[in-house]
């Protein structure tokens, strides 16, 4: 997950990984070459980041958040017709959700099987309607349930960013309610700014953009004592609000994951948790001091929690994890006492999932959370704990996020995770998935059959691949993280995919059973990008690897890469052709002799980060290449008539954002769409010009697109919030 992250942030813009490495303890494993900036490799992997905020990443992710959200607020959403779809070729077409909506049978770590939909990064019960819900995805929007779950309508799909860290009601008013828009774990670069909602999370605007622009959410406070004031735990930093989240200041800098205020209010007492250590303070947040605790570890800390009895507010909890050791802390009256966790938690993800959730009215009842979920229960002096979401056949999605309580029922517990929602009424004994009707599955890739624009494959990050068919309940194929993945074009029956790292399994039969091909394994990218065309199959890395005999043997063909330079993407030209790009902005052919791989190498549109390359149905001599890479001279999108021999920059008339796919329509050369972090687009001069083409779409990334020739469709597959299609006349 950690080199996902890498990943995702290098593509756009080397520089931001900066933040994750000068922060976090890395492994230097899982450090990949591919996604840095020349200066990182200087830095050392594990360090206690100072205090002193670090202006150059910061400036980065401002920008780079900036422009998202401008580009997101000038894009067309018109109201929605429920019932009936624009007429296919009217001006009021509008794109359409293929889901999915329903993913049975996904994955556990448990013996069963449950229902998935994609990741949660917050969950708030009103306080007092515990039937009304709302749920904050990672990066699909805030979603709002107003019957324990039973049904969910997406709120936000209009604002500048659908990355959501934090939702929380106002316990006074719960009409109103405050979400932090960037996602802390994952998606901080999105953040646009604290969102408002007046009428329990039904609408919400934007109430204070800065200075969170650019900035992620972990936690999001309102002061139990004084409504006014609001809490902020961020990526940069611990914020303090004093006029209802219109304004927001700085009170202590370096990275902020936790808060737990006092119900008598933040006068008496604030527990935050720091990336150097766990904090208190008596005056409202406006000064810190370093809590004593005892036995704490020499290693810095990946990741920190902290929470308390509401009952009982002296006693508190702190998780943590540093080095390869998970820590826990129990304070009862002003005295902490570390208490043993058992060995088998793991603290691998600890940056990404962790929580420490206290149940509200019990002194010696406790929840941690990582990649499981931990109950503790005290008797006397005796810890039990007991694995509530690894359980045999009572087990839910893994890489837990957050939990949250019943208001007055603290017997039922909510939990999301990578897989959605799930809910408990017996402290974790059992659960039931309440993830049908919610939206928000992470496409990485998609696959379509040529005969019919009503099948298509995708995989998706943490909840495997999966096969739409016609309706918006998707099945679930292929467990795992699901990466690139291809349809024989030849014969449609047979379909491949992937999980991460070079890897590749075949289907016969549309995916109801696979057989693994066992490529070599090579340095890539997490998803390398895979392309098949009849018996060929092609994987990118820092080499080629590819098959002739549909996987029965393979070969490692060197391309002669620069030290970190890896493939990109790819795009077959027949099954003897291969275009690839790389993340240096090279575009390599690789064309079969008969005997052997022959590489020829174009000229290089720009230096930068090559995300997709498509070639004309109508001209094979005509390119179209996209970068996701916002940093560093050149544009976005080019265009070559002449085989790769030279390009011009189409990029004029695009808002200044990465972009990630292209397509061009069959019937019409001039006619070519891209998807960008945020919005698809569309020329029909050749990139002299370009429209948004983006009603009815919501403000998620758009990540991968497929013109389904013979139906006449635009898909666009998308990060938390599935997959679109719109006719095309």
């Amino acid at each position: 997950m950690l080199r996902r992250l890498f990943a995702y942030l290098g593509e756009r813009d080397p520089g931001l990984n900066n933040d994750v490495v000068a922060t976090f303890v890395i492994p230097k494993a899982t450090v990949p070459k591919f996604v840095f900036p020349k200066q990182t490799s200087r830095i050392k992997a594990a360090r206690t980041l100072s205090a002193r905020p670090v202006k150059r990443r910061v400036a980065a992710a401002k920008s780079f958040g900036a422009a998202l959200s401008k580009a997101a607020t000038s894009l067309a959403h018109p109201p929605r017709t429920r019932g009936r779809a624009a007429a296919p070729g009217t001006a009021a077409a509008l794109w359409q959700s293929l889901g999915p909506d329903h993913v049975p049978s996904g994955q556990t770590y448990g013996t069963n099987r449950v229902d998935v939909i994609g990741r949660l990064s917050s969950i708030a019960v009103d306080p007092r309607d515990a039937k009304h819900l709302l749920v904050g995805a990672a990066g699909g929007g805030i979603w709002e349930s107003k019957n324990s779950g039973a049904n969910w309508s997406p709120c936000t799909d209009a604002m500048p960013s659908l990355a959501i860290g934090a939702v929380t009601f106002d316990p006074s008013s719960p009409a109103r309610v405050y979400a932090g828009s960037g996602e802390g774990n994952f998606y901080a670069n999105l953040g646009a700014g604290v969102y408002l909602s007046t009428d329990g999370g039904s609408n919400w605007t934007v109430l204070a953009s800065a200075p969170f622009v650019g900035v992620g959410f972990y936690d999001l406070v309102v002061d139990p004592a004084t409504p006014a004031t609001l809490y902020a735990a961020t990526t940069n930093g611990f914020y303090k609000s004093t006029n209802s989240g219109k304004s927001w200041t700085l009170k202590r800098v370096g990275r902020c994951w936790d808060i737990s205020v006092d119900p008598g209010g933040g006068t008496v007492e604030i527990l935050a948790s720091f990336q150097d250590g766990l904090f208190v303070s008596t005056n409202g947040g406006n000064a810190f001091a370093a809590v004593a605790m005892p036995s704490l570890p020499s290693a810095a800390w990946t990741r920190l929690a902290v929470d308390r009895v509401a009952s009982a507010p002296d006693i508190a909890y702190a998780f943590g994890a540093a080095g390869n050791a998970s820590h826990f802390w129990r304070r009862s009256g002003t005295a902490w006492k570390k208490i043993k966790v058992p060995a088998s938690l793991s603290v691998n993800q600890s940056w990404y999932d962790w929580f420490v959730a206290a149940t509200p009215d019990k002194k010696g009842q406790v929840y941690i959370g990582a990649i499981d979920t931990l109950r503790g229960d005290l008797s006397g002096t005796t810890w039990t704990w007991t694995n509530i979401t690894t359980q045999g056949n009572n087990s839910i999605h893994p890489d837990q996020h957050c939990l949250t309580f019943a208001p007055g029922a603290s017997s039922t517990i909510y939990a999301g995770n990578d897989g959605g929602i799930y809910r408990s009424t017996n402290s974790g004994r059992t659960w039931k998935s309440l993830n049908k009707g919610l939206a928000i599955t992470e496409i990485e890739y998609m696959a379509s059959d040529p005969a019919t624009s009503k099948w298509l494959m995708a995989g998706t990050q943490d909840n495997g691949t999966l096969r739409h068919t016609g309706g918006t309940k998707w099945d679930h194929i292929a467990d795992g993280d699901g990466g690139d993945c291809g349809v024989d074009q030849q014969t449609s029956n047979i379909i491949y995919h992937s999980y991460y790292n070079v890897t590749l399994e075949r289907s016969t039969n549309k995916g109801n059973s696979w057989s693994p091909l066992s490529p070599p394994n090579v340095a890539s990218l997490f998803y390398p990008p895979v392309e098949v065309v009849g018996p060929t199959l092609a994987i990118g890395a820092v080499s080629l690897v590819v098959s002739r005999n549909s996987g029965a043997s393979w070969a490692i063909v060197p391309l002669g890469l620069a030290a970190n330079e890896v493939a990109t993407t790819m795009r077959a030209l027949d099954s003897n052709a291969v275009l690839l790009g790389t993340n240096f902005g090279k575009i390599l052919q690789m064309d079969w002799t008969g005997t052997a791989w022959k590489k020829t190498t174009h000229a290089s549109p720009a230096a930068k980060y090559i995300s997709c390359i498509a070639v004309d149905p109508s001209n094979p001599q005509r390119y179209w290449v996209t970068s996701s890479q916002v940093s560093g001279a050149g544009g976005r999108v080019f265009r070559s008539d002449n085989g790769g021999t030279s390009w011009v920059n189409c990029t004029t008339g695009l808002p200044n954002i990465p972009f990630n796919s292209i397509v061009v329509d069959p019937a019409d050369f001039r006619r070519v769409w891209v998807a960008g972090d945020v919005g698809v687009y569309q020329t029909s001069d050749l990139g002299a010009s370009w429209a948004p083409f983006s009603n009815g779409l919501p403000n998620a990334m758009a990540v991968d697109l497929i013109f389904h020739r013979q139906d006449r469709k635009l898909i666009c597959g998308t990060r938390n919030r599935g997959a679109w299609i719109v006719d095309i006349p």
